[in-house]
């Protein structure tokens, strides 16, 4: 039996399907980049460093844009008390997408970047060889199709429904991030106006408008987890996005420390930033204010548990990990040291893993035709967020000592003389060691998260008082 309010909602499996698949291959290229840090010549030549770093990292982004859509698919429906525009559409976008970007990582793994440059258009318009923005052209071309399509679909479907400040905040926050995409393209000869554009893309995405999505994602949970009235809600949701959106675009200016920007942005990055722990602060206070003055006890409490974690661990790396080295006179011993590498791991887990874990949590069961997966599926599902979420703290206190020794080593001169980056890295092992452990356990959660879904059929759903 459906108990989908709009069959069109149906397509967002598709998308959870296709983001779990490319989030653990994130996680597997992620522990072979945390094997070469210790076994240098560790797959070489077949994966080289920098090219298993660019699939990592590429396989987060598409792995979290894949995990928005669905998410957006599942939600606007809801929200709008309409179908979806278009289902057709959705399922074409899917396929373009995952075709797409598997046939890039193909791409990186069996063709010398270079080669593949310029096979692909780089000389045309250079977009290549930016750090997250490696991207071929027609990769990117194919993005922007995949979201104009997207964007289209979602928008046609608030406009013809209803209105209400989660969707709309969402569509906010979904446009924003097309829009932005768009300073991908622009690769001007000045170095100086070409990492102000990048950081247009990178920094206004995480903490900017990914944000917003965020922010309406965790409200749409709370109210459905909750029951707690819409308008108190919807309160909350605007405070929190009108710090985000404040503190986000001119703690911008924490990227223009060095860049050869006027020193004013010493001052701006440095206020604002300091400033930005704010938003996902008041987004732990309001995960936990909901659920305390919640209406009734969701049976899926396993749901309730990654939607009130996202609220703590996005606090935890966005706000108190960034915090730490965001200042202008801290960030210029820290900038680039491993502590950029641990407030980073943390603040993608903690904001946009969990919450799109949350979101499929929530919906993947009622895609299935119940409310809430059985007993030991959610226990099981609840183990595995304390395996990732301990595994992830390990791996980010890790990476903090070593960001901590790398700097007193490297950039901290005694009597004159600094380490060299090299003889650095080998005082480092230790704490690399302790990183790879994290990520194997963090694996082994993943794939305890994998498993929930497959234990338990026809038992009994979590009962309703278990507590999350």
């Amino acid at each position: 039996m459906s108990l989908l309010k709009f069959q069109s909602q149906s397509v967002s499996r598709l998308y959870f399907m296709g983001a779990i698949g490319l989030f653990v291959g994130q996680i597997v290229f992620g522990i072979a980049l945390g094997l070469q840090y210790l076994i240098g010549d560790f797959g070489f030549p077949a994966v080289p460093f920098n090219i298993a770093r660019m699939v990592h990292t590429n396989l987060l982004i598409v792995w979290l844009l894949m995990g928005f859509m669905g998410s957006a698919y599942y939600l606007i429906p809801e929200e709008a008390q309409t179908e979806l525009h278009s289902v057709k559409l959705a399922k074409w976008l899917f396929w373009i997408f995952l075709v797409a970007g598997a046939l890039t990582i193909l791409g990186y793994l069996l063709v010398p970047y270079a080669t593949l440059a310029a096979a692909t258009g780089n000389d045309l318009i250079a977009t290549m060889g930016r750090e997250f923005l490696e991207q071929p052209l027609p990769t990117k071309a194919g993005i922007v199709v995949v979201a104009l399509g997207f964007l289209y679909n979602i928008s046609m479907t608030v406009l013809k429904g209803r209105k209400t400040a989660i969707s709309l905040v969402l569509l906010l926050g979904l446009w924003g991030l097309a829009l932005l995409f768009l300073f991908s393209f622009v690769n001007p000869h000045n170095l100086v106006r070409d990492k102000m554009y990048w950081w247009f893309v990178v920094h206004l995405w995480v903490e900017g408008v990914w944000e917003l999505i965020l922010a309406s994602l965790l409200a749409f949970l709370l109210i459905k987890t909750t029951g707690v009235d819409r308008e108190v809600i919807d309160k909350w949701m605007y405070l929190i996005i009108t710090f985000a959106l404040v503190t986000g675009i001119l703690g911008t200016g924490h990227h223009f420390y060095f860049i050869g920007l006027p020193g004013y942005w010493q001052w701006v990055g440095s206020v604002f930033s300091a400033l930005e722990p704010i938003p996902f602060f008041a987004m732990t206070l309001f995960a936990f204010n909901m659920v305390q003055r919640r209406k009734r006890e969701h049976p899926n409490q396993a749901a309730v548990l990654w939607t009130v974690g996202c609220a703590v661990m996005g606090f935890l790396g966005a706000g108190l990990w960034g915090f730490i080295h965001t200042l202008s006179p801290v960030n210029y011993y820290t900038h680039g040291s491993q502590v950029t590498a641990a407030h980073g791991h943390l603040a993608f887990y903690g904001a946009y893993v969990m919450v799109v874990i949350a979101m499929i949590s929530y919906a993947m069961p009622i895609l299935r035709g119940r409310e809430a997966n059985p007993q030991r599926a959610q226990s099981l599902e609840m183990w595995a967020f304390w395996v990732m979420t301990i595994s992830m703290g390990v791996m980010v206190l890790a990476l903090t000592g070593a960001g901590i020794l790398q700097i007193w080593l490297q950039r901290i001169p005694a009597d004159g003389q600094a380490m060299g980056f090299m003889q650095t890295q080998d005082q480092l092992r230790f704490f690399y060691w302790i990183r790879l452990g994290g990520g194997v356990g963090f694996l082994s959660g993943l794939l305890m998260y994998l498993g929930s879904f497959f234990v338990g059929e026809g038992e009994q759903a979590l009962p309703a008082t278990a507590a999350a």
